[in-house]
């Protein structure tokens, strides 16, 4: 379902570029002749990522200003932040909020977000995590993305947003299709290839089809 890409003249920033889809998407944008910024919280561990095509900067995403310093002069932004060692619904909340302010410091309208499968509907205003069977251990993490989704509901038009977010099982090690099928905000397959996920994360940066929502993608 990959889209014929719109030209992207400055280069996207990716934020969260160090982790396993942050990675993906890098390569998949690199694979369009996109520029790539990736922006993460420590750039020694993540040298590796610097090449052709790529510049590494160190930014928090909890602060408004070091998104906007960041994001400044580039054509849009993906966000596929993750960290295991602070409390999820402080983290993703305090993300979102400098991500609304910062990129609208910066001037930067678009913005992909990569969710969480557990913040799908089962059925109309029901979240997977809402399950009472749904594991504890795992419900902070869920709800902490769920609050990002909310607060980029909130936000101003300024902000032209999507939240793209695969299944439960996103295979790593796959190989990619290029093909993916999307829907609203309900679950809608079980398994997705990262590569393919990342295929729609760029698709929606180059060529945007969904605005201000929630989408799943599935293989």
């Amino acid at each position: 379902m990959s889209s014929t890409p719109q030209q992207v003249d400055r280069g996207i920033v990716v934020f969260g570029a160090g982790g396993q889809v942050g990675r993906a998407v890098v390569t998949e944008a690199l694979r369009r002749g996109l520029t790539v910024t990736a922006a993460v919280r420590d750039p020694e561990r993540h040298r590796d990522l610097v090449g052709e095509g790529v510049s590494l900067v160190r930014c928090d995403v909890t602060d408004p200003a070091a998104v906007a310093a960041t994001a400044h002069g580039h054509t849009a932004a993906v966000s596929t932040v993750y960290t295991p060692d602070v409390p999820s619904t402080d983290f993703y909340g305090a993300t979102a909020d400098a991500l609304v302010a910062g990129l609208g410091t910066a001037r930067v309208r678009r913005l992909v977000h990569v969710g969480v499968a557990t913040t799908l509907e089962t059925a109309p205003g029901t979240a997977v995590h809402d399950d009472p069977a749904f594991p504890e251990a795992y419900r902070a993490f869920s709800l902490g993305h769920a609050l990002a989704l909310d607060r980029l509901r909130e936000s101003g038009a300024a902000l032209d947003w999507v939240v793209v977010t695969p299944p439960l099982d996103l295979d790593r090690t796959a190989p990619g299709t290029g093909r993916y099928r999307t829907g609203g905000p309900q679950v809608l397959g079980e398994r997705i290839a990262q590569a393919d996920l990342a295929v729609a994360v760029v698709d929606e940066l180059t060529a945007p089809a969904h605005h201000r929502e929630q989408i799943a993608v599935a293989a």
